[in-house]
């Protein structure tokens, strides 16, 4: 499959309640959103909104273009300070709302994929949030996880 992707939207937005709870920010407080929609040979299959608080965001510049250059956002984030520990997610499977079937050209009660990705620094800050919903047959999960901890 040729996977692409399409950038629907950066800019900052007042951060919805579950986002300001993870990021420790309050809710309706100003973070960038950076909404993108992935598609495999031109179908969608996932849609994901990455949240990061405005006080870290503001003062890097990559991070409102489109293309944030190679590594990604997480790379811009680390080469401004940000080195990272951890990133835990929560997975839950459920029906996509109206809103969601349509940007992912489902049928109303299809079955989705959402998953959050707290991307956690040494510091023990959330300097990202990556919401994320997919088409649920269209993608394995597959962690490992060790035992020493």
């Amino acid at each position: 499959m040729k996977p692409t992707v399409q950038v629907l939207s950066i800019g900052p937005v007042a951060a919805p309640a579950e986002i300001a709870e993870r990021l420790d920010v309050n809710e309706g407080d100003k973070v960038l959103a950076r909404r993108r929609l992935y598609f495999s040979d031109g179908t969608p299959t996932e849609e994901a909104t990455s949240y990061l608080p405005w006080d870290v965001a503001r003062d890097i510049p990559e991070l409102f273009e489109e293309n944030p250059g190679g590594g990604g956002i997480y790379a811009r984030l680390e080469e401004h300070g940000h080195e990272f520990a951890e990133y835990t997610e929560t997975v839950r499977a459920r029906l996509a709302t109206k809103q969601e079937a349509s940007a992912l050209s489902l049928s109303p009660g299809s079955p989705i994929i959402h998953l959050t990705r707290n991307a956690v620094t040494t510091a023990g800050r959330v300097v990202e949030v990556c919401d994320t919903i997919m088409v649920a047959d269209q993608f394995v999960l597959d962690y490992r996880i060790p035992a020493t901890d």
